[in-house]
């Protein structure tokens, strides 16, 4: 039940609790003839169905929008937990003064940040009874969130696919964050495999969208203000490597690697008030697949994009994610490693200050990345690449 009764109270169905009470002492002492009596009063236990199981696969509709719960109010408190978590290093998001110096009126939140926040909104309806997240498309930032800004979700399902074994489909959403006056702050695409409740009923019409490459580049900066060039301190950005230093095809190992602990990963997910039981509970884990917990693959992707300010010190700015696997499960205890490949150079229009990098960010665990690991010769991923990740991220020109 939802509340205790008080002494003398009276219990749903009009039984008076005290009476009720003495009944259940009473019972202890009938013998098992005895017993069946009770039955027949109104002191049965109660089952309550207050509590949210979850979507499964056959409760997602095509066209559905969905309003996700708890708008939450992002802090300098939670930018700070975010940096001790992960060890971000780019000036503008760790320097009011830096972000001040270059148009912004004081620094912003972690694009990650912004972003884990927000899908941690659409996990108790999209993915609480997910086996996996399969991917992401066509991420766009497209508005700075700051602390103090309170950021609320919604999502529309774009696509539904039953699989083949019938215990499972996969369920893609367009989900969109937005802050306290209703301007959006990101929109993204994912999509996830999710459990079945009925393995007998029906498959809808499958429905698979075909999200874009890449985002155009036409469509980066609209989270950047003009910026003061001048004011851009390349000694505290930490690199003089500006835009114009990087080409396509060059690869850069970002060398640093951080071990991931237990109380990390759990700590980070639930900063992002994101309930996906396979990152907490340890009693179920331990009888699945893995026999343990798995980290919030979002925890891989902030890890690496840490990592990657060695070497891309002055990309201060996720623009955009093109699309992204996580290729394999990581697990408390693991090191990640991170490389970049620089696939295509941008000009935006209308903007002479700042430039896109198309990058392939790859996160490696238990091994350095000095050989650039991705794909064996059969075209599998190698051991150990955990996060294949193609995103934009703009620098100062």
């Amino acid at each position: 039940m939802g509340r205790v009764a008080s002494s003398g109270s009276e219990m749903p169905g009009g039984v008076n609790s005290r009476e009720c009470s003495q009944k259940r002492r009473s019972k202890l002492f009938k013998p098992p003839h005895q017993e069946g009596n009770l039955s027949k009063g109104k002191c049965r236990a109660m089952t309550s169905t207050k509590t949210n199981p979850g979507n499964f696969f056959e409760d997602f509709k095509f066209g559905q929008v969905i309003t996700h719960a708890t708008p939450r109010t992002v802090t300098v408190g939670d930018a700070a937990l975010y940096t001790s978590l992960y060890g971000t290093r780019f000036a503008v998001q760790s320097s009011d003064a830096f972000a001040k110096a270059i148009g912004y009126p004081r620094s912003p939140l972690d694009d990650l940040l912004t972003f884990h926040v927000v899908f941690g909104k659409t996990t108790p309806d999209i993915s609480l009874n997910a086996i996996a997240n399969l991917g992401y498309a066509s991420c766009r930032f497209m508005k700075p969130a700051y602390p103090g800004d309170t950021l609320s979700a919604t999502s529309e399902v774009i696509g539904l696919k039953e699989n083949s074994n019938r215990e499972t489909g996969t369920v893609y959403v367009r989900s969109t964050g937005r802050n306290q006056d209703g301007e959006v702050v990101l929109e993204y695409v994912r999509w996830v495999m999710v459990r079945k409740r009925d393995t007998a009923s029906p498959a809808p019409t499958p429905t698979v969208p075909k999200p874009a490459e890449r985002v155009d580049p036409a469509a980066l900066g609209a989270a950047v203000p003009r910026l003061e060039r001048t004011g851009y301190n390349l000694a505290l950005a930490g690199s003089p490597h500006l835009w114009g230093d990087y080409a396509a095809g060059e690869k850069i190992d970002h060398v640093d690697a951080m071990t991931l602990e237990e109380a990390e990963h759990q700590i980070a997910t639930r900063l992002y008030q994101n309930t996906a039981k396979v990152h907490f509970n340890q009693h179920t884990e331990a009888k699945g697949r893995f026999g343990k917990r798995i980290v919030y693959g979002g925890v891989v992707i902030s890890l690496a994009r840490a990592l990657s300010y060695n070497g891309l010190n002055n990309a201060f700015h996720l623009a955009a994610i093109n699309g992204g696997r996580h290729v394999s499960p990581c697990f408390a205890g693991d090191t990640i490693y991170a490389w970049s490949e620089i696939l295509e150079k941008a000009e935006l229009p209308g903007r002479a200050d700042i430039g896109a990098l198309r990058v392939r960010l790859v996160a490696v665990k238990n091994q350095d990345c000095a050989a650039f690991p991705l794909k064996k010769d059969d075209g599998n991923y190698a051991d150990g690449v955990l996060l294949d990740l193609d995103a934009w991220v703009l620098l100062p020109r």
